[in-house]
């Protein structure tokens, strides 16, 4: 089954829980904190497996969870880092983020890889912490949770030429007789159900034909099976239009190549700055001939006529795409403001969290505050100290007061309730 495309969530890695712990040996005076830190948790990386060429094992996978580092122990031990998620896609894969709508990465090489979400790392033990004014501190951190991200993950198909073309006019037996690919061939229409790749090799280059679903008209909006793999038109250099110049199924073939056309401008108007050019097949039927005299007076494109069941003129077609394609450059798929690596975050002065009232509780919210709540452990005093001192030096006690809270109101940050007090 040709997948093409999947939305996932992805939950990197909590670090593991730094370690609270003292020094207690015999001869040793004073011994002090002696908690190591916590390891970080597992990255989600996703790694280009050139032997894939559909992201089918993705299918039925709604969420990918990382694992949580080791927890820090005693005796100065830290924690060991978790195993890395590696998430295998084929050559050509886009992974957006959802709620950006930017560009994470466009996988295009063999090696390419990326850390699509980082693990959260690990959370300081005791020793950390140790200062001149608090030598032995009674306190350590939770990991920091993990990155979480909603990510589409996309295949468009690399190749250097798309076939392309109303159903039945003969893509799937050019691309058969050019190459070494072995699509299903038969009378009747959409016969192809997904893109087949073929390497094609020409006198003195090869390169890689995509042999896509017929297209009709509407493909664009959804008819068909064109609004599936329209996609895989984008990354190619040149179009190829497949015409059936012997109006076997009684269509103009002019025609054809308009409404083809037509579907690749309302799909995406870039495609048509591609250079084209015009296979003429079937030119074995009766009024192909005159077809083409008619074709040629109303299109101004390279026209290569063809016999692809009899594999005459094929030849040709392939010289002449080779040529082509050495005068064209490789040009990348999106704009580099597309990916989230340009953008470019400035700081700003403001505050790092928002607080209304709601149901006689003052909601506080805030990545930073979040983040902070969730790597502090609350089992002593002086981690509970440390957390309110840690919100006075955000404003978050001066806000509050502004708002008008006053002693013994609740404060509520994402499960956890405090009462306030001046």
């Amino acid at each position: 089954m040709f997948i093409d495309e999947v939305k996932l969530e992805l939950i990197a890695g909590t670090g593991g829980d730094g370690c609270m712990a003292f020094r207690r040996e015999k001869f040793v005076e004073m011994g002090g904190p002696f908690g190591g830190n916590g390891g970080k948790g597992s990255d989600i990386i996703f790694k280009v497996d050139e032997g894939l060429n559909t992201l089918i094992d993705l299918r039925y996978q709604k969420q990918i969870k990382g694992k949580k580092g080791e927890n820090g122990q005693g005796k100065g031990k830290h924690g060991a880092k978790a195993e890395d998620i590696i998430v295998k896609v084929p050559l050509g894969t886009i992974i957006t983020d959802l709620d950006t709508n930017l560009i994470i990465a466009d996988l295009t090489t063999k090696d390419d890889e990326v850390i699509v979400a980082a693990g959260g790392r690990g959370g300081r033990g005791n020793i950390a912490f140790a200062t001149k004014s608090n030598p032995a501190p009674h306190f350590a951190e939770n990991g920091e949770p993990g990155e979480v991200r909603n990510v589409k993950v996309e295949l468009k198909l690399l190749a250097d030429v798309g076939l392309v073309g109303m159903p039945s006019v003969g893509k799937s037996t050019i691309i058969s007789k050019i190459s070494k690919a072995k699509p299903k061939i038969a009378a009747y229409h959409f016969t192809t159900l997904k893109p087949n790749l073929g390497v094609v090799k020409s006198s003195n280059s090869s390169f890689v034909v995509a042999d896509l679903p017929g297209l009709i008209e509407g493909a664009s909006r959804g008819d068909g099976l064109g609004d599936q793999f329209l996609k895989h038109i984008e990354r190619t250099r040149v179009i190829a239009h497949v015409i059936d110049m012997g109006a076997t199924e009684g269509r103009n073939p002019y025609d054809d190549y308009v409404i083809i056309n037509n579907e690749l401008k309302q799909f995406n108007p870039k495609i048509l700055d591609k250079p084209q050019i015009i296979i003429a097949n079937k030119m074995d039927m009766p009024n192909a001939s005159d077809n083409l005299k008619e074709f040629k007076k109303k299109v101004n494109l390279p026209i290569y006529p063809i016999k692809a069941i009899n594999n005459e003129g094929l030849k040709e077609v392939v010289e002449a795409i080779a040529n082509m394609l050495d005068k064209i450059k490789k040009e990348p798929l999106y704009e580099e403001e597309k990916f989230e690596s340009h953008i470019l975050y400035k700081f700003k002065e403001e505050k790092p969290f928002t607080i209304v009232k709601e149901n006689n509780a003052w909601i506080v919210k805030g990545e930073k505050i979040e983040k902070l709540l969730k790597m502090t452990k609350f089992n002593t005093d002086e981690s509970a100290n440390r957390f309110a001192n840690k919100l006075r030096k955000y404003g978050v006690d001066d806000e509050l007061r502004k708002l008008g809270a006053v002693e013994g109101d609740t404060i509520r940050i994402l499960d956890f309730e405090f009462e306030y007090k001046e």
